[in-house]
């Protein structure tokens, strides 16, 4: 339990002494438990979602692709008011969606990019001209 200041309760020895007849210190420390615990469990969802978006963006198995698609999904919709949307754990965590999505876009298509080149390297026969004749 953390510790708590306050006129009514006293901490001894890292545990919270209050009097048990005063809900409203007891309320106030079991709210921010469970507020503390839903924005751990949004920030878990949400690196979830970052993990599943940037390790299989580059899926070629259906399954990796179907988690990639996903996220992405996610992350995109934007009419969605439940809990554990993007856009409420943004809120909640205080985070700008718009500004978390258009990273994750830029990151998107650097990757792709990326490999875009790297494949483009690959598929190339060499061109290469001898600097000396062969020695028989």
């Amino acid at each position: 339990m953390r510790k708590l200041i306050n006129d009514r309760g006293l901490v001894t020895d890292g545990w919270i002494s209050i009097e048990p007849t005063d809900i409203e210190v007891l309320e106030k420390v079991y709210k921010k438990d469970i507020r503390e615990g839903e924005e751990r469990l949004m920030l878990a969802v949400l690196e979830s979602a970052v993990e599943d978006f940037q390790k299989y963006v580059l899926a070629r198995k259906p399954r990796g692709k179907k988690l990639f698609q996903e996220a992405e999904e996610w992350f995109l919709e934007r009419d969605n008011d439940e809990l554990f949307s993007f856009k409420n754990i943004c809120d909640t965590l205080q985070l700008h969606p718009d500004y978390v999505r258009k990273g994750l876009l830029r990151w998107k298509e650097a990757k792709l990019k990326t490999l875009s080149v790297e494949g483009h390297h690959q598929g190339r026969t060499s061109t290469r001209i001898p600097t000396s004749a062969p020695v028989d």
